[in-house]
């Protein structure tokens, strides 16, 4: 139980700062990616408004002299620098309007040749895009009177620094994320410490107070049987040993689910016939639920063989079948079932049960559980049962639910 809960403590903040992480430098690699794009599409809207060249560069103005019109009436994002002509590779590609290429410029390019800007231009007409990538050129189309100007612009430097950005800003997550687990795994402990002090004070608690109680029931029982014995049975007397009777199954069962609860307990696993445990098990409730009347089927595959602790199988069959006993109605229908599953034995109990809402039924196995307070009492039982069921099944290291397909009956699956 507390080491589950220390699992759980390290997955939840390590996926927090897992969670808290990927934003902040998720936002910072698409804010770098932008950035990109948007610093080659103001140099391309540049190109564009000079038809495919840079402007001239007035030395005794130190500005450019721009003649021309934006593409799509943009204006330049930042002042251009005088020595962009120089940095900047691009070359551009003239089309007619029916989309052949009239004539290519590779003079500011050394890496394309003139066939791959015909085969890159024609590329760029077929998709009817005005702006986007083709490999790391990023493309932008402007619209003349005499046709189309395709202008490449190599983003190649741009994003080759992006990717190894991306890289770093991947190593130093991963490492965060590992340093993280360390610095979470070594205060765990001490982070649910109260809490698994609180719930140790609480097993001890109920392990105490049912070692107490006994000694009071056992003399209540005593008097009582002095008390028949000197003056006769009656109603009150048997209601006293009906209610010491009670309280004793109680406390048996918190023990047992106390003991069964503790991380540290070890059951002696053995290899046997779970079909035969089971049959066995089964066969008093099947004798009990015929004498009142109700319907008994199994169907339990045989020579099913499986490791674990043989006494608590039985005592599990022995629970679910005395809730599907209890819970099943008058003139109710029982059914079992034990098959080899993908993972396991996979053992179902479905029961008849009236007003029980469609849907997964999982807090049933919490302590106390009662569906239906007044009818739970005249049936009887502590709300317990199930829960030492859930228990043996984790001891198990198996998987029980409880689910009503029909609205009219519960079927316990149990994977172990």
């Amino acid at each position: 139980m507390i080491k589950k809960l220390q699992r759980r403590f390290i997955i939840i903040a390590v996926s927090a700062v897992a969670a808290v992480l990927l934003v902040i430098l998720g936002s910072i690699c698409i804010s770098n990616y932008s950035e990109i794009i948007s610093e080659a599409d103001s140099t391309i809207s540049i190109l564009a408004a000079n038809n495919g060249n840079y402007p001239k560069f007035d030395k005794n103005d130190n500005n450019f002299n721009n003649g021309g019109n934006f593409i799509n009436g943009s204006k330049p994002r930042q002042e251009m620098s005088p020595e962009a002509p120089f940095e900047t590779r691009f070359f551009v590609a003239y089309l007619d309007n029916s989309g052949e290429v009239l004539s290519v410029n590779t003079g500011s390019i050394a890496a394309v040749a003139t066939d791959e800007a015909i085969d890159y231009a024609g590329e760029v007409f077929e998709s009817a895009r005005q702006k986007g990538f083709i490999g790391v050129y990023r493309y932008g189309v402007s619209r003349t009177d005499s046709g189309t100007m395709v202008i490449f612009l190599d983003c190649s430097r741009g994003l080759n620094l992006f990717g190894k950005f991306f890289e770093t800003c991947l190593a130093v997550s991963v490492l965060g994320i590992f340093g993280v687990f360390i610095i979470v795994f070594l205060f765990s402990k001490r982070a649910i410490k109260p809490i698994a002090d609180s719930y140790e004070k609480q097993k001890h608690f109920i392990t105490d107070a049912s070692h107490e109680l006994k000694t009071p029931l056992t003399v209540i029982n005593a008097s009582t049987e002095v008390l028949e014995m000197t003056q006769g049975e009656s109603e009150w007397t048997k209601s006293i040993r009906n209610q010491v009777l009670r309280l004793t199954e109680l406390t048996n069962s918190l023990v047992s689910l106390a003991r069964m609860d503790e991380h540290d307990s070890k059951l002696i696993m053995t290899d046997f016939s779970i079909s035969d445990a089971i049959s066995e098990s089964l066969e008093p409730f099947a004798i009990l639920a015929t004498q009142k009347g109700k319907s008994v089927e199994m169907n339990i595959q045989k020579n099913i063989s499986y490791e674990g602790n043989e006494e608590e199988i039985r005592k599990l069959v022995g629970v679910l079948a005395d809730n599907a006993l209890k819970y099943s109605g008058e003139k109710g229908e029982m059914a079992f079932t034990l098959k080899t599953g993908s993972k396991g034995p996979l053992l179902l109990v479905r029961n008849t049960v009236e007003g029980i809402e469609k849907g997964n039924h999982d807090e049933m196995f919490e302590r106390f559980y009662r569906g239906d307070s007044s009818h739970s009492s005249e049936i009887g039982g502590f709300g317990i049962g199930l829960s030492i069921a859930r228990a043996i099944v984790n001891t198990h290291k198996g998987k029980i639910t409880a689910r009503s397909e029909d609205g009219k009956s519960l079927t316990i699956s149990i994977q172990l």
